[in-house]
């Protein structure tokens, strides 16, 4: 079995977000890629009409079932994003084990999709589900800062605090920790916590002055990529924040250059994921990771 990853998660017609976001870096980097859409809609939720529907966990049974009667479903990874319904998330739990008959070694990277800037925009109960049932199977955990607090119940304001909310996160069950992005005193970080060892690891981002729908699905899938091609987290690091960083960049430019709408406009936050496919073979190695406490 190859590198062979199942991708449950959103799907938009138009740009990009969730499995649109995720398939296309994970195949320029190696991976085959399966793609179970979590819901089907014909854009992202900023526009201002959204058309298309939720699916239901008797969809996710149906497609799974598919594949383990055809003895399809043996995967070297999961990846799980926005989910829009408890019953669904709730199946994605019973689904991590049969899949792990199938392959004790199956890394599961989850993605525990919530909201961002202090608003959920999933459903509240989905909170206890993945705090409960579905974080304490992951073995690699994804969340941005609002993420964080929500799944730790630690509101981040030192270093103190994440260090504090990494190790709850760590009781509950994944070996890795990469917070997407954490604003402290002015600064904005990817920080990333590996159990095994107890290293912390920190890599400070330059500001981007407009926020990329899809942003926090495109480190997800990268990491998932790095954490297994490279055999030091920090290089994984390093290269899932520099590609990422360098497809938002290039998305910043042009779309401040070529559109003459408002910058908020949510066609003007689509990101340029094609044009960037070079950066996403061959990330650079501008933007360096250090670690906090290697032991």
């Amino acid at each position: 079995m190859g590198d062979h990853v199942l991708s449950i998660q959103s799907h938009v017609v138009y740009g990009y977000c969730g499995n649109k976001c995720a398939t296309f870096p994970l195949q320029l980097l190696g991976f085959e890629v399966d793609a179970i859409n979590s819901v089907q809609f014909s854009n992202h939720t900023g526009y201002k009409v959204v058309k298309g529907e939720i699916l239901t966990d008797e969809h996710l049974g149906q497609l799974t079932e598919g594949l383990a009667a055809n003895d399809l479903d043996h995967y070297s990874h999961l990846l799980t994003g926005y989910v829009g319904s408890a019953s669904f998330l709730r199946k994605i739990g019973q689904l991590v084990p049969i899949l792990r008959k199938k392959n004790p070694k199956l890394v599961y990277v989850c993605d525990p999709v919530l909201g961002d800037n202090g608003k959920t925009y999933v459903p509240d109960e989905l909170i206890e589900i993945y705090k409960t049932e579905i974080v304490p199977l992951a073995d690699i955990v994804t969340p941005n800062q609002f993420e964080f607090e929500l799944l730790t119940d630690v509101k981040i304001g030192t270093f103190d605090d994440v260090e504090r909310a990494i190790k709850k996160l760590h009781q509950i069950g994944p070996k890795i920790v990469a917070v997407t992005s954490i604003e402290l005193n002015d600064r904005l970080l990817s920080v990333m916590s590996n159990a095994k060892d107890g290293t912390i690891i920190t890599m400070d981002i330059p500001k981007i002055p407009t926020n990329y729908t899809g942003s926090g699905d495109l480190f997800a899938a990268l990491f998932l990529a790095h954490s297994h091609l490279q055999q030091d987290l920090k290089i994984a690091l390093e290269k899932t924040v520099n590609s990422l960083h360098s497809v938002l960049l290039r998305t910043h430019e042009y779309r401040s250059k070529a559109s003459k709408e408002p910058a908020q406009k949510a066609k003007t936050k689509e990101l340029l994921l094609i044009q960037s496919k070079a950066d996403i073979e061959n990330s650079s190695s501008k933007l360096q990771a250090h670690y906090l406490n290697r032991k």
